[in-house]
């Protein structure tokens, strides 16, 4: 246990309580949970990542003022890097979905995600053009090259490339300007011990596309469901944000926005393994793939990085 956390504790006046490791996440964040006559809070250690604080602690606001449910901050030592934060339990999304309450559970969050587009946007970062790019770019460097030992031919780096541009345009066409948490999915949602949905690790929000964090919610990395579930939900954001355009041009939006995304966690998930030595990650890899392939497939524009990847990985 941390012997720099524990004096700083007995620094605070916080030297009684029990600490024990309660999780890390995939950056170099960990987390305790603190514990004293039946009360519990949640230590979050940024020591490592010092730069991420300001920016959850901004975030945090932001989406406090919208009716978010997000862990109040009870104390704060930005210079160390420590946080001591509501503790929302350790019921994530996905220790409790099952076919009979997913139904419910994801309107929930939905009607959440519509809560977070209205969190003030002000200086955040953009998704534009070049971001989608240098996201999307990690698929061939960490995936394709340093994962899978694999030189792509001249042809195959082309019709990626513009298969790629492509996607972002598309990405680009429909609605922007929201607020977009960004990695909004099973493990980052919880259902806190009142029965309320509660959300977590939203430092790195961007400004961006309408559909960033329905697509990362309903093509969840971790999870798999139905295709015509997954439809239907999608449908029942664009009902209730009032969107109008027809369910094919916004399912459209929706299955290149998930391209987008699981092109660049193919490149993430590769990179976590190889490089920070998280290699649990690689067994969600399957998963991200079959989405980009099965997506890729649907669409002429996508078609060739469908067959590419087919080639390497299947």
């Amino acid at each position: 246990m941390n012997e720099k956390i524990k004096a700083w504790l007995q620094s605070i006046g916080w030297g009684e309580w029990k600490l024990e490791v309660a999780s890390a996440d995939a950056s170099f964040r960990s987390y305790y949970r603190l514990s004293k006559n039946g009360e519990t809070y949640v230590l979050m250690d940024s020591s490592l990542m010092i730069e991420s604080l300001p920016s959850f602690v901004e975030m945090n606001e932001r989406l406090s003022k919208v009716d978010v449910r997000v862990p109040r901050i009870i104390v704060k030592n930005m210079e160390l890097g420590y946080l001591i934060l509501e503790d929302f339990g350790s019921r994530h999304y996905l220790d409790i979905l099952t076919q009979e309450n997913a139904q419910a559970l994801y309107q929930k969050a939905i009607d959440e995600i519509v809560k977070i587009q209205q969190a003030n946007t002000r200086d955040l970062p953009p998704y534009n053009k070049a971001f989608l790019h240098f996201e999307m770019a990690l698929m061939q460097e960490w995936y394709v090259e340093k994962y899978l030992h694999t030189t792509l031919r001249e042809k195959e780096k082309k019709s990626i490339e513009n298969t790629l541009e492509h996607i972002a345009n598309v990405v680009l066409s429909q609605p922007q300007g929201v607020f977009v948490h960004r990695d909004f999915h099973s493990r980052n949602i919880m259902l806190t011990p009142e029965g309320n949905v509660g959300i977590i690790d939203f430092q790195d929000a961007r400004v961006g596309a309408i559909t960033y964090d329905l697509v990362s919610l309903l093509k969840d990395c971790y999870i798999e469901w139905d295709n015509a579930f997954v439809e239907k939900l999608a449908l029942y954001y664009k009902k209730s944000v009032g969107l109008k355009v027809d369910d094919a041009t916004f399912l459209q939006w929706f299955d290149f926005m998930g391209l987008q995304r699981h092109i660049k966690v193919l490149g993430i998930f590769a990179r976590l393994a190889l490089r920070d030595g998280k290699e649990g990650y690689l067994k969600d890899i399957p998963l991200t793939l079959k989405y980009v392939v099965e997506t890729a497939m649907k669409y002429p524009e996508t078609k060739g990085l469908a067959e590419v990847l087919k080639r390497i990985s299947l």
